[in-house]
């Protein structure tokens, strides 16, 4: 009995060790999205999932929500049908897809600033979450920019959508804003 213990708790351990401090970069992070991401973002609020459903329940924040959205592939043989993977997000959310990269191109700058208009009436001052997934940077590397363009109150919600779902909080499939035609 006494090994079977020792089996358990040395095979439990390697878990414990994962959890790691992260620290807070002073840049954007460039690669590696998907990992541990820091428990701090300096100038915006970190929620929980508890406090980011208070929140959505009150009205009183948009809720941005920044995944990525993989291209339709070049080449695709002709009369291949492509479909798109639904998101599953937090209802009423807005889905600004490829805005949390490190590095982003000016369409894809003036895509982001033209979303968070529309979700705060051009109001720098309007409470604005940006999530993604859980261990995810690109909600981390989102909200830094809207820090950096003036928006005061920021709102990091670093469990996303996969906290969401864990507390069994209502989900909806949203869409992308579409951009804008040239």
């Amino acid at each position: 009995m006494k090994r079977l213990a020792a089996l358990i708790f040395v095979s439990v351990l390697p878990l414990a060790a994962l959890a790691q401090d992260v620290p807070e970069p002073a840049e954007y992070q460039m690669d590696a999205y998907r990992g541990p991401v820091p428990d701090t973002l300096q100038g915006a609020t970190v929620l929980d999932t508890t406090t980011a459903h208070r929140l959505w329940q009150a009205g009183e924040a948009a809720f941005v929500d920044v995944l990525p959205q993989a291209p339709k592939p070049e080449n695709l043989p002709e009369g291949t049908i492509w479909r798109d993977k639904p998101r599953q997000s937090v209802p009423g959310a807005l889905w600004l897809p490829n805005v949390g990269y490190g590095r982003i191109a000016e369409p894809t700058i003036a895509y982001f600033q033209r979303g968070l208009d529309l979700v705060t009436g051009g109001d720098t001052d309007h409470a604005v979450v940006f999530f993604c997934l859980q261990d995810c940077w690109m909600s981390w590397n989102a909200a830094k920019r809207a820090l950096e363009w003036g928006y005061s109150n920021v709102y990091w919600f670093p469990d996303g959508t996969d906290g969401w779902q864990f507390e069994d909080l209502p989900l909806e499939v949203i869409k992308p804003l579409e951009p804008q035609p040239r």
